[in-house]
């Protein structure tokens, strides 16, 4: 672990749930010093910081924040909002944050809503993290307790409460503007933009939307300044990140490194490589709607914009690794009717692409596919692709799907002229 932040005090025999150990590994620092600070140099801090969006758009977090109206004339009431409904498949960092570390995310949420003038937040978490619900609830009446949130905080004119809200459960609520309608109340089905949240979002009021990760860290970020905060990268990309690997590898879970650590030493060092017997294959970069990479790419470093010119995206930072047992056709049906069944529904190519998608796929896994299949499937990629839905659930799913048919044409190949499934 890094000396100093993100998430220190992650560890088995060290979980700062309590405020008592946040206080002692120097919580609520960052905080205090926002307060005595002007918003818009928190604002600019963040956004030279190079801090940026760690749920997977990795947009820079505090240009994202400048774009709320402030100043006279704007709205009075400004919202934050945490997403915390982390359901993309393969990813699992945010809950291990929030049971382990509430106080950090409240922190981070304290000093964002301070930034951008807002005096109410609310944490959208998953339906099914009942531990971290309840540590943040906790940690919420512990931090109101010492003064860190609540009326009149460091006895001054700001004010602000925080709130839990647990979601019902699905996965297009990982999408803003739908989390924001789930929060109103209503059909969780994505927003026209624009407006953008900043300047319309929840109850139509200037609103930011930020993950877990992404606030967890801005207090260190506060604290310890620009170019400490820029020195922890490695790469392209400043601050550290809680990379994350699953599957048949000897030693799964989440490990904080600097950004740009290289996908090999995150697999191999820190994973502990593929089990024995069992060969890399490929790998999804960020979760489940990311291309897939071959073993080729394991010397990238894990920055945002070096894995976009590889041909994916590093998304959450979660790494999903296939062993050379690993049917990929198989692979790759059960994330798409993962996708297909999380629709919201709203638009036709999501709606109705993506079950004809996962009825193509299961044709093939079958050994019942023909060779015209296989255009079948690049075509619909196609029509479900970027600027053909109303947000990018469908754009995202078609990833695996495309990155697929080019890595492993074989397979899918073999599936078809064998008539069966090689891998049972």
């Amino acid at each position: 672990m890094l000396t100093n932040p993100l998430t220190k005090n992650i560890t088995k025999d060290n979980i700062a749930a309590d405020i008592t150990r946040y206080l002692a590994n120097d919580g609520y620092q960052g905080w205090r010093k926002a307060h005595s600070m002007a918003p818009d140099d928190i604002i600019t801090l963040v956004k030279e910081g190079g801090l940026r969006g760690r749920g997977g758009a990795g947009f820079n977090t505090g240009l994202k924040w400048s774009f709320v109206p402030r100043g006279e004339g704007s709205p009075k009431q400004k919202f934050i909002v945490c997403n915390a409904d982390e359901m993309e498949p393969g990813t699992f960092k945010d809950r291990l944050l929030m049971e382990r570390d509430p106080h950090l995310l409240l922190e981070g949420m304290a000093i964002a809503a301070y930034a951008i003038g807002a005096s109410v937040g609310y944490i959208f978490i998953r339906g099914e993290y009942h531990l971290a619900a309840e540590r943040l609830e906790l940690a919420i009446e512990e931090a109101r307790s010492r003064g860190f949130i609540g009326n009149n905080i460091f006895n001054g004119e700001y004010s602000l409460e925080i709130f839990v809200h647990r979601s019902a459960g699905n996965y297009i609520c990982g999408e803003e503007t739908a989390l924001l309608n789930a929060l109103e109340g209503r059909r969780a089905i994505p927003r026209a933009k624009p407006p953008f949240p900043q300047v319309s979002g929840l109850w139509g009021k200037p609103t930011v939307v930020n993950n877990v990760e992404t606030f967890c860290n801005i207090p260190h970020l506060v604290a310890l300044g620009i170019d400490w905060y820029r020195g922890l990268g490695v790469g392209q990309d400043a601050g550290s990140k809680i990379f994350g690997v699953s599957g048949k590898v000897k030693n799964p879970g989440a490990w904080e490194l600097p950004m740009g650590t290289s996908i090999r030493e995150i697999i191999e060092q820190h994973a502990g490589g593929m089990r024995d017997g069992l060969r890399l294959k490929g790998f999804l970069p960020g979760g489940g709607s990311t291309d897939f990479l071959g073993p080729d790419h394991l010397d990238l470093p894990m920055d945002y914009d070096v894995i976009g010119k590889a041909g994916s995206r590093m998304g959450t930072g979660t790494i999903t690794v296939m062993d050379d047992k690993t049917c990929p056709v198989g692979l790759v049906l059960n994330l798409t009717q993962f996708f297909a069944r999380e629709s919201c529904g709203w638009c036709t190519p999501c709606r109705d692409g993506l079950p004809w998608v996962v009825k193509v796929l299961q044709r093939i896994e079958n050994g019942e596919g023909l060779p015209e299949d296989l255009e079948l499937l690049q075509e619909q990629c196609e029509r479900i692709g970027p600027g053909k839905t109303f947000c990018a659930l469908a754009p995202g799913a078609a990833e695996p799907i495309q990155s697929a048919l080019k890595l492993f044409e074989r397979d899918f190949l073999d599936h078809i002229k064998k008539g069966c499934c090689p891998y049972k």
